[in-house]
C-alpha cells in the first residue's frame, strides 16, 4: 500500500514537472514571439517635404502652423496604406482623361487631384447628393452644362463632367487669381470664400481661418500630391503592371430613343453590365431621345 502511495505521488510529480517546464516554455515562447514583433515593427515620423506648392504657388513651409497641418495629412495618407494605394491604381487608370483635358484648358495639372479628395475616384454619391469624381450637386452639375435626370446623370461621365470642373475653375480663378483659393473654394464655394476675405481681411489662404474641413481641404490636397509624386519616399512600392489600366474603349454616335439597353447591349455584342460599366451615366435600362440630342456611348475597343 505504501508502495503504491509513492508510485502515485512520484509519477504526479512527473506530471507536475513537466507541466510547469511546459507552461515556461510557452509563457518564454510568447514573451520571445512579442519581442521578436517589437523588434521588427516600427512605425516612423516622416520628414516633410523643404518645398512644395500647389499649381505653382509655394506653401510657405516656414511657418510652423502650417508644418503641422502639412504634417497630419502626410502622416495619415502615408499609415491609410490601403487606401493610398488604391489612389496611385485608381489615378494610373482615370489621370491620362483628366490631365488631357486640363492641358486643353490650359488648366494647372495639380487640379487633378481634388478627384481624389472629393471621391477617391470613384462613383460615390455623398449624403447632400454630391455625386461621382467631381462631386457635383445636381444643380450646380446642370449649371455647367451637365444633364441629371431621371434617366441620364452626366455627373458619371468622367469626361462631361471634367470638362465642367474645368468651367467651373475658370470662373473662380477670374474671381481670386489664386489657384489655392479656387481649390479652397471648390469645398467651401465662391461666395464662402470671398466672404471670409471681405470679414477677414486677408486673401492668402494661409493666412486665413477656415472651418476644419476646407482648412484640412488644401493640406489633404497637398499631401496626395506629394505622395502620388513620391511613392518610394513614402514606403509605396508597386509594378507597373499592378495599377489599373486606362479604358481601351471606342465611340458609337446615338441620336434616337433607345427602348431597351439589354437589347440594346446584346447587338453589340457586350454584357448589359459592361454596358453599364463603361456608361455609368445612363440610370435606367432605357435612353428615351425625343429631342434627337446626341450621345456618345461607350463600347469595349476589341483586342
Amino acid at each position: 500500500m505504501i508502495k503504491k502511495v509513492i508510485y502515485i505521488a512520484g509519477i504526479f510529480a512527473i506530471i507536475l514537472f513537466t507541466s510547469k517546464l511546459f507552461i515556461s516554455s510557452s509563457e518564454n515562447e510568447k514573451v520571445k514571439t512579442i519581442n521578436e514583433f517589437n523588434d521588427d515593427y516600427r512605425i516612423y515620423a516622416i520628414d516633410l517635404p523643404d518645398k512644395i506648392d500647389f499649381a505653382g504657388e509655394q506653401v510657405p513651409m516656414d511657418i510652423e502652423d502650417v508644418r503641422e497641418r502639412l504634417d497630419r495629412e502626410i502622416l495619415v495618407n502615408t499609415y491609410w496604406q490601403s487606401q493610398t494605394l488604391l489612389f496611385f491604381k485608381r489615378a494610373n487608370k482615370w489621370f491620362p482623361l483628366i490631365e488631357k483635358i486640363l492641358e486643353e484648358n490650359d488648366l494647372p495639372d495639380d487640379l487633378k487631384y481634388i478627384t481624389l479628395i472629393e471621391s477617391g475616384l470613384m462613383h460615390v454619391t455623398s449624403p447632400s447628393g454630391a455625386a461621382s469624381y467631381w462631386q457635383f450637386m445636381g444643380r450646380t452639375a446642370r449649371e455647367y452644362g451637365l444633364e441629371v435626370n431621371k434617366y441620364i446623370d452626366e455627373r458619371y461621365n468622367v469626361e462631361k463632367a471634367t470638362i465642367a470642373a474645368c468651367k467651373y475653375f475658370k470662373e473662380a480663378y477670374k474671381k481670386f487669381d489664386n489657384w489655392t483659393l479656387v481649390a479652397a473654394s471648390y469645398n467651401m464655394g465662391v461666395a464662402g470664400v470671398q466672404w471670409q476675405i471681405s470679414h477677414q481681411g486677408v486673401s492668402n489662404f494661409y493666412d486665413m481661418y477656415l472651418n476644419t474641413e476646407t482648412s484640412r481641404y488644401i493640406f489633404r490636397l497637398l499631401a496626395v500630391k506629394e505622395i502620388l509624386e513620391h511613392p518610394i519616399k513614402y514606403g509605396f512600392h508597386f509594378k507597373q503592371y499592378q495599377l489599373y489600366k486606362p479604358l481601351k474603349t471606342k465611340t458609337i454616335i446615338i441620336d434616337t430613343t433607345i427602348n431597351d439597353l439589354y437589347s440594346f447591349a446584346k447587338q453589340n455584342n457586350i454584357t448589359y453590365r459592361k454596358l453599364k460599366v463603361l456608361n455609368p451615366w445612363l440610370k435606367k435600362s432605357k435612353l428615351p431621345n425625343s429631342s434627337r440630342k446626341t450621345y456618345k456611348i461607350k463600347l469595349p475597343l476589341a483586342e
